[in-house]
């Protein structure tokens, strides 16, 4: 950093209209503010909104908000979505719940449940006394299919997810644990 070679503060002689870049303000004419005006702009700092000000930059460089990075879409595209307080990872998966919600009122399915948790692996101590924690399947949706006379356990797949390794695995565990097989949707 260079040392300045006037001291501060600058002195600027009279009628000049700009400094570098900067432009300069005739210190003795003032914008007409109101009294009330002028004591918001000493306390605060704030031009008034109607005031003849010079626009001036009032932006905090520290504010979270400004260096907040753009919100990334997420992985798999879908849209999270609510109907009646109900939350849902998907559009696809609010429409499916409407599609049972009429199946149930005909009939056809009984003791419909949201996010059922399954245990597929239960909490265990490793040697050393420290805690492996449980791992769960949560199903989308688990009902009674009366014309099928079973519980079905659903969950609402993209092409793109049922692809997914984390999901497969789960899968295949639900059949080897639980003996329930998956109806991907």
């Amino acid at each position: 950093m260079t040392k300045r070679s006037a001291p501060w503060p600058m002195y600027v002689p009279e009628g000049t209209k700009k400094v570098g870049t900067a432009r300069v303000r005739d210190a003795g004419v003032l914008p007409a503010m109101t009294a009330a005006q002028r004591e918001i702009y000493k306390r605060t700092g704030n031009p008034p909104q109607n005031s003849a000000l010079d626009d001036i930059d009032v932006t905090d460089p520290f504010d979270p908000s400004l260096t907040r990075a753009p919100k990334k879409p997420p992985k798999y595209r879908n849209s999270k979505c609510e109907h009646d307080g109900i939350k849902f990872d998907s559009e696809k998966e609010r429409s499916r719940w409407f599609h049972l919600i009429q199946l149930k009122a005909a009939g056809r399915i009984r003791d419909l449940r949201l996010q059922v948790p399954y245990v597929l692996t239960a909490r265990k101590q490793r040697d050393n006394g420290t805690w492996e924690r449980a791992s769960k399947y949560v199903a989308d949706f688990v009902y009674f299919d009366v014309d099928a006379g079973k519980e079905v356990v659903e969950d609402v797949k993209s092409v793109a997810t049922r692809k997914n390794r984390t999901y497969i695995q789960k899968r295949k565990q639900m059949l080897a644990v639980h003996n329930i097989t998956i109806k991907e949707i």
